[in-house]
């Protein structure tokens, strides 16, 4: 086992390499919301954007976001990666159980799926939450495929982070399981508090509740399902929903990519 001061220098190194340095630009973010002429809740943040105008340049673009956010993922396999069987385990995976825990992966995004986009109109009411647009892609044949990965990367990156490896090495440092689950929820928060208010509590409560079962459960699949399914519906859906509910959610943006890809 490592050395603490060994620990505490890689868990930093990896949140800055992944969440960590999400949650610190999230943090600027929103000072300059705040610090803005235009009210919060009148400001937009888009969650998948086009990166160039032209198609084939936008979908490589696309691919190679979703491909190295991932690689911070492989890295925490590595380091929690165990020559004894089920190699990673540590992070709550252990391949035994897929059809049980695609089944409450499913019912948990049924169970925080709702009262999150009610907190989230809540916080719209209120003024302390920005509009948050889903994507803002055009529709090509790749569209769905790209947005799917992208719920991927979401689910996989936030839960094998934030909660398998975070826990793990917060564990090998001794700390409680409340202290544990709680930091794990502030960070959580944090790296999405560019959205507002509102998406910083409803984020916390998530990681409450993510951290609470695995705390219980030691299983991180449902809560990588769930968060998955999650932002599938959501993003999927959106053009949908906002045609179909206008005074509700934002209309779809008409794009207007840059012609460099965004960090």
């Amino acid at each position: 086992m490592p050395s603490d001061r060994r620990l505490r220098v890689e868990i930093l190194i990896v949140l800055g390499l992944s969440l960590g340095a999400s949650a610190v630009y999230s943090l600027v973010a929103i000072a300059n919301r705040l610090t803005r002429d235009v009210p919060l809740g009148d400001q937009t943040a888009t969650l998948n954007p086009p990166r160039d105008q032209r198609e084939i340049f936008d979908l490589i673009y696309q691919l190679l976001g979703v491909f190295f956010d991932l690689v911070p993922v492989a890295l925490v396999a590595f380091l929690l990666w165990s020559t004894a069987r089920p190699h990673l385990g540590r992070l709550g995976i252990d391949g035994t159980r897929p059809w049980r825990d695609t089944r409450d992966g499913i019912g948990l995004a049924l169970v925080i799926g709702i009262p999150g986009l009610a907190l989230y109109l809540v916080g719209r009411a209120l003024g302390i939450t920005v509009t948050v647009v889903p994507t803002a892609l055009d529709e090509h044949w790749w569209t769905v495929p790209v947005l799917l990965l992208s719920a991927l990367r979401a689910g996989v990156t936030e839960e094998v982070i934030v909660v398998g490896y975070l826990f793990a090495r917060l564990r090998d440092l001794r700390w409680g399981p409340w202290t544990i689950i709680l930091t794990s929820a502030l960070l959580r928060a944090t790296y999405h508090l560019y959205q507002g208010f509102g998406a910083f509590v409803g984020n916390f409560a998530m990681g409450l509740l993510f951290g609470w079962l695995y705390t219980r459960y030691g299983r991180l699949m449902p809560l990588v399902i769930a968060h998955t399914v999650i932002d599938a519906v959501i993003f999927i859906g959106y053009p949908w929903a906002a045609a179909a509910f206008p005074g509700l959610l934002a209309p779809m943006p008409v794009p207007s990519p840059s012609s460099t890809p965004s960090p």
